[in-house]
Order: C-alpha cells, then structure tokens, then sequence
C-alpha cells in the first residue's frame, strides 16, 4: 500500500514542475486529499454505506474544492491539477494514468437511474473548463481541450477542442 502511495504521488510531480517534494504534494495539494477521501467514500458505497459515503465526499469536497461522487469509479493516478471546480459524477469510470484540471465536469445528460455519466479511457487528458456530458467514452490517449463541451464519443488517441472564440467584426 506504501508503494501504491509513492507511485501515486511521484506521478504528481512527474507532472508537476512546481512541486518541491511528496510531501508538499501529499499535504498541500488539493487532489490527492480528494482522491484518498474519494477511495474511502467508494469503499464505504460500495458496502452501502450511503449516507457515511456521501458524508465523507461533502467533507471532501468542503476541503478540497472537487466534487467527486462516491459511486464514481477511478483508476490509479489519476492526477486532478488545480482542481476546484471538479465535478464527476457517480455513474462516471475513469481509467489509470488520467489528468484533469480546474472546472472540468464529468456529467449525466438523464435523471433515470441508469449509466449517465462518462467512461474515460487510460492517459486520457481533459482540459480546464471542459464538460464532458452523458454515457459517452472517450477512448485511450484522447485529448479533450480547455472548455470543449464533449457530448459524444470520441475515438482513442484523438484530440477534441473548442473552436477559438473571435472577436466582433473579426474575419
């Protein structure tokens, strides 16, 4: 367990030129605080436990920012950069070695209790801002660009982004 620990924390500073050390990262930063509640909340869902789960995820979110469903299903290392404003949902997967930033949703598009969130495939990257919306996948290695609204699949290793906006009178 030590080991997974490591793994996962130097996977942040893999990614991350500012941090100093693992243990700024394990202490500091947002996302490995809301991931380690969020494997706690799962648990704890998972022995349906509904209320203590949903408890330790609004504690979670209350502390870091990220609002991740006890439901959600997530890989290992999946780094969630900056983080506030996160929100996945609690049909959504996410696979190993993902990173999402700031603002980014995993969102349902139905209110039946069926699958109607996202499933994201392994090394995935999800830009600030972007809302991936509804039971779509994004394949392996997609990239999907800072405030892109995602509403269908998207094939492995292919990048989706928002057009750029252009100002009035432009051409």
């Amino acid at each position: 367990m030590f080991a997974r620990i490591t793994d996962f924390l130097k996977t942040y500073k893999s990614y991350d030129p500012a941090a100093k050390s693992l243990w700024e990262i394990a202490l500091l930063y947002p996302g490995p605080k809301a991931m380690l509640c969020h494997r706690i909340a799962h648990f704890l869902y998972a022995e349906k436990f509904f209320f203590l789960a949903r408890l330790v995820a609004e504690i979670s979110r209350w502390m870091t920012g990220i609002e991740i469903h006890p439901g959600a299903t997530i890989g290992r290392r999946l780094v969630i950069d900056h983080g506030v404003g996160v929100v996945i949902g609690e049909t959504a997967v996410i696979g190993d070695d993902c990173i999402i930033f700031h603002g980014v949703t995993l969102g349902g598009t139905k209110f039946d209790p069926v699958k109607r969130h996202p499933t994201v495939g392994n090394k995935v990257l999800i830009g600030t801002g972007a809302k991936v919306l509804g039971p779509i996948t994004i394949g392996d290695g997609a990239i999907i660009g800072a405030n892109s609204v995602v509403v269908r699949d998207v094939p492995p290793g292919v990048r989706m982004v928002a057009p750029l906006a252009q100002p009035k009178g432009s051409q």
